[in-house]
């Protein structure tokens, strides 16, 4: 899904095992470092739970990517740190699911697009 960059890595912390165990009312560390193929202006995350094949949107307290690490404008052929948290809040179901991380560039194309299975948690 990876259109405009190439992710290099995805770290989430702490995780030592999949699905993530996400502890309600718990913050995690999401670090991606990819590189971009392209030059944007500005870059801006979607997140998702992905439950039966249907996305549903995920709050996140910074969805714009130059406010989580990289260096705008963004330059084509260099490699980023994109950083952020992700807030599991406790009124959150305890079920298993697959987040979806996007990031995209000012003409709404993917700079970077990955899943992991996570499993929300008392």
């Amino acid at each position: 899904g990876s259109i405009d960059g190439s992710i290099q890595e995805v770290n989430v912390s702490p995780c030592p095992t999949q699905p993530c165990l996400l502890h309600k009312g718990t913050s995690y560390s999401i670090n991606v470092t990819f590189a971009s193929k392209i030059e944007s202006q500005g870059s801006k995350a979607r997140v998702y739970g992905e439950m039966l094949h249907v996305d549903i949107p995920f709050p996140i307290p910074e969805p714009d990517g130059c406010k989580s690490g990289i260096q705008c404008p963004i330059q084509k052929g260099h490699s980023y740190s994109y950083l952020n948290k992700l807030p599991v809040k406790s009124e959150y179901p305890s079920i298993k699911l697959i987040v979806k991380w996007e990031l995209v560039d000012d003409q709404d194309q993917m700079l970077f697009c990955w899943k992991i299975p996570v499993q929300i948690t008392s």
